[in-house]
C-alpha cells in the first residue's frame, strides 16, 4: 500500500470545505422548543444560540417565579438539544469511519 500525501491533503481539504458549509447551513436553520403547555417557546439556531423565547402572559405569577423559571429551563434546554441534532445531522456522513484515508496512520487504527 502507497501513501499519497497529496491524496489525503486534498480529502482533507474537501472534508474541511463540507464540514464549513454543514456548519453554515445549521447555523441559518431554527430549531423551537416549548414548555409548560406553549407556555414558554425558545428558537436556537444550528450554532446552539438563542435567537428568540417568548413567554405567554399567564405564565408569569408572582407567587410561583420557580415554575416560570422550570418552564423556561426546559425549554431553552431542549431547544439546545435539537439544535445539536440538528448540527449532528449536517455533520453525519461527513467524516468517513477511517478519517479519509488516515486510516492506519493513527495509534490503534
Amino acid at each position: 500500500m502507497s501513501f499519497d500525501m497529496n491524496k489525503m491533503l486534498r480529502e482533507a481539504q474537501k472534508m474541511q470545505e463540507g464540514l464549513a458549509k454543514a456548519q453554515e447551513e445549521a447555523a441559518s436553520e431554527i430549531v423551537e422548543a416549548s414548555a409548560g403547555g406553549g407556555m414558554v417557546t425558545v428558537k436556537a439556531n444550528g450554532a446552539g444560540e438563542i435567537v428568540e423565547m417568548t413567554i405567554d402572559p399567564r405564565a408569569i405569577e408572582a407567587d410561583d417565579p420557580e415554575l416560570l423559571a422550570d418552564m423556561i429551563l426546559a425549554a431553552v434546554n431542549e431547544a439546545l438539544r435539537s439544535a445539536r441534532a440538528l448540527m449532528e445531522s449536517k455533520m453525519s456522513g461527513l467524516i468517513p469511519g477511517d478519517l479519509g484515508g488516515l486510516g492506519g496512520l493513527l495509534p490503534g487504527s
